[in-house]
């Protein structure tokens, strides 16, 4: 009955920037950490940014200092903010969250492309 979903994808110019968002919708106590992971065509997928509730984000070093992860616990929302946008930033991004309800659940959102072009 818990589910994760995105929105926010789209197609930016290099050096753009562009907002995702992930909301969970359901029935839950509370919710452990989220993040978001991104895979690009021909590679695996890789871990971009985490927030863990009671700790410091973290970031992947090829988006440190470029994109900002957040989020509104009233909304049950995770964002992540991307500026200066480069090329390889292209790819699926895919929301993930560790869940507490009547049992400790991971979850994934079902994706949302974003393509870095000119």
């Amino acid at each position: 009955q818990v589910q994760l979903v995105e929105s926010g994808g789209g197609l930016v110019q290099p050096g753009g920037s562009l907002r995702l968002s992930c909301a969970a919708s359901g029935t839950f106590f509370s919710i452990n950490a989220m993040g978001w992971y991104r895979q690009a065509p021909g590679k695996e997928r890789e871990l971009v940014a985490i927030i863990i509730t009671g700790g410091s984000p973290h970031y992947a070093d090829s988006v440190k200092g470029r994109f900002t992860i957040s989020r509104d616990n009233a909304k049950n929302t995770v964002y992540l903010q991307m500026n200066s946008l480069k090329p390889e930033d292209t790819a699926v991004y895919y929301c993930n969250a560790n869940i507490q309800a009547n049992r400790k659940l991971a979850l994934w959102g079902q994706g949302t492309l974003v393509t870095v072009a000119s």
